[in-house]
């Protein structure tokens, strides 16, 4: 019942946003009675936490052994939550948690992890040798990341990805971008 009411609520809260958000309306969804909810949660607000950080969030120190399969893993994880049912809710809770007093606190906490979780794997990287030392960690995972959502947020729905194997091709050709970007000499066009 617990991740059907997870995958209810971040629907709910794709569609509607925080203000539409209500107990009533992801029980419906789910097709669960409230009490069964509120005898988990006990408000919405934990609720919507707890299905967000559940569902969407949960990229942890990424260690492959190769910064390459490192950048693979956090592109799929990224771009993953924009396709599907899920894209919504990922979208929303991008633009709209940050600006909601209800959400901003957990959301300065999972935004902060997530970025020292990128930073030291990229870190790693650049320890091991697979970057210049002066490698920009900001501008790779900006690049990285700021690409995974430009993607979900312009690309036609014709062309949108739609499944395991789009999701992976795009990571893969995403990172090796991003890498070969990041490891050409200062002072190098890199828009040709």
């Amino acid at each position: 019942m617990e991740r059907r009411v997870h995958l209810a609520a971040c629907g709910v809260y794709g569609r509607h946003g925080w203000a539409g958000f209500s107990i009533e309306a992801v029980a419906r969804d789910a097709g669960v009675g409230k009490a069964s909810i509120y005898l988990r949660w006990s408000d919405k607000k934990p609720l919507l936490v707890d299905a967000l950080v559940t569902t969407l969030i949960g990229v942890d120190d990424v260690d492959t052994g190769s910064l390459r399969g490192d950048l693979i893993t956090l592109a799929r994880h990224h771009v993953g939550h924009y396709v599907g049912d899920l894209k919504d809710a990922a979208l929303r809770m991008t633009t709209e948690a940050p600006l909601t007093p209800e959400l901003r606190p957990t959301w300065e906490i999972w935004r902060e992890s997530q970025v020292r979780a990128a930073r030291a794997t990229v870190r790693r990287g650049i320890a091991r040798g697979e970057l210049a030392a002066d490698a920009s960690v900001t501008l790779l995972l900006d690049t990285l990341f700021g690409a995974a959502l430009m993607h979900a947020l312009v690309t036609p729905d014709a062309l949108a990805l739609r499944n395991t194997s789009d999701i992976d091709e795009y990571a893969t050709t995403l990172a090796d971008f991003v890498l070969a970007a990041a490891s050409l000499p200062a002072g190098v066009d890199r828009l040709t």
